[in-house]
């Protein structure tokens, strides 16, 4: 098997064996190389590159909205509506080419993924499935 084979096959191992938790951590990573790669594409005036990656955060984040379940914890609807916000800052940073925003989506996308990930970790390694 070469090299790329056995990379993809440990990727898609990864997930398919990881928790949900581990999950929605592993989303959370992705969506944050999207915008940071999506803002450097912006500066560099690679506006197709940005673009595939805008639309791939934007992706993560409707998966993200529909698997939340807002009535299931306090903060559901506050976390539901700022998908939302993000969802439609990111469509408006990629018709309009503003790497600002994208790093202004990043910054409020950074600290949620370090949270959940922190919650994660803290998880007994069989209640986290």
């Amino acid at each position: 098997m070469s090299s790329p084979a056995l990379r993809q096959r440990y990727l898609a191992d990864s997930v398919t064996t990881a928790t949900p938790g581990r999950l929605l951590v592993m989303l959370y990573d992705r969506l944050c190389l999207d915008l940071s790669r999506g803002a450097e594409a912006l500066d560099a005036a690679d506006r197709e590159t940005a673009s595939g990656l805008l639309l791939h955060a934007q992706d993560i984040l409707l998966e993200l909205q529909g698997s939340l379940r807002p009535e299931a914890w306090e903060g559901g609807k506050e976390l539901a509506g700022l998908y939302a916000f993000l969802l439609a800052e990111l469509m408006r940073a990629n018709l309009k080419q503003d790497a600002a925003a994208v790093r202004a989506a990043l910054a409020v996308v950074e600290p949620l993924r370090d949270a959940w990930r922190e919650a994660v970790e803290a998880l007994p390694a069989n209640g986290s499935k």
